[in-house]
């Protein structure tokens, strides 16, 4: 079917969080999933990263493997469940590589308790607010499985409230922060230090997996990883998507810090930033707008 022919499908409240059905529908195996002592989560709210992280630990992992399996199939989402497609489960459930890398968009109250039992690895992206809910905008206008957007300033408003696909980008990115308190085995990182310094924010997330690549295959990496390469490439790029209308947008835009100033007027950003203070409480937690 045409894309326009297919409604857009509608938010509702999930156990507290705002969320869409293909998220949920497949609940009680997401919940039941096995994880391994050697799986690696990639946790982020949409828009922070995820594929670019996901490319670094496969590359990292599985360099020399086969490049044309487009990078949904290489790291699998964990909660989505398409009718006639496998569920993410399924998928990773069949995955044959070791360790599994995993994508996942979920509030850490709903990661299934399989992982903290096992003690599984978990590499949480956290982007700033201001350019995550642009990004986020974009993509809400191609991806025809997603919700209408509506215009900028009423979507500035509802990611504000947190009645988004995934729930309130601030409780995602603090109750992931607070998870790092007791769990040894989370590595939080930001978005916006990966932009400054691919190569440092790397060398991090080796340390942080026991991985001690060379320095030629790290600077190698650095190379792969680069924005406008994974850009155009089509086994990262999801191109081959058909609800995701690169008419509209494309999945990957720019990739930028500080590319809200072009969409943020004055008056929103001065109410934006008030309201910022009264949800970001945790004065250990800190993002950058620009660098």
């Amino acid at each position: 079917p045409e894309m326009d022919a297919i409604p857009r499908p509608e938010l509702f409240d999930f156990n507290g969080i705002s969320m869409i059905k293909v998220f949920t529908a497949n609940w009680e195996n997401i919940q039941n999933f096995q994880a391994r002592p050697d799986d690696i989560l990639i946790a982020t709210y949409p828009k922070a990263g995820t594929t670019w992280v996901s490319n670094i630990l496969d590359l990292l992992y599985f360099g020399q493997r086969e490049k044309a399996i487009p990078i949904y199939e290489r790291v699998p989402f964990m909660e989505i469940s398409l009718a006639g497609f496998d569920s993410g489960t399924d998928f990773l459930d069949k995955l044959p590589t070791s360790p599994r890398l995993i994508k996942t968009h979920l509030p850490v109250q709903f990661v299934p308790k399989s992982f903290w039992e096992q003690k599984s690895r978990i590499v949480y992206i956290a982007r700033n607010a201001k350019d995550n809910v642009v990004s986020y905008f974009h993509f809400d206008r191609m991806n025809k499985g997603h919700p209408e957007p509506g215009d900028w300033s009423s979507y500035l408003q509802r990611f504000k409230q947190g009645k988004m696909v995934f729930g309130s980008w601030y409780d995602h990115v603090n109750n992931w922060w607070k998870k790092k308190q007791t769990y040894s085995s989370l590595h939080y990182m930001f978005f916006e230090d990966m932009v400054e310094d691919t190569g440092r924010e790397i060398d991090k997330l080796c340390s942080f997996l026991g991985l001690t690549p060379s320095v030629e295959e790290k600077t190698r990496i650095v190379g792969e990883v680069h924005f406008d390469k994974m850009k155009n490439d089509e086994m990262a790029n999801y191109s081959k998507i058909p609800v995701f209308d690169f008419k509209v947008s494309p999945f990957m835009r720019k990739g930028k810090v500080g590319d809200w100033k072009n969409h943020f007027t004055v008056a929103q950003n001065e109410e934006f930033d008030e309201d910022y203070k009264t949800k970001m409480n945790e004065p250990t937690l800190q993002f950058r707008t620009e660098i």
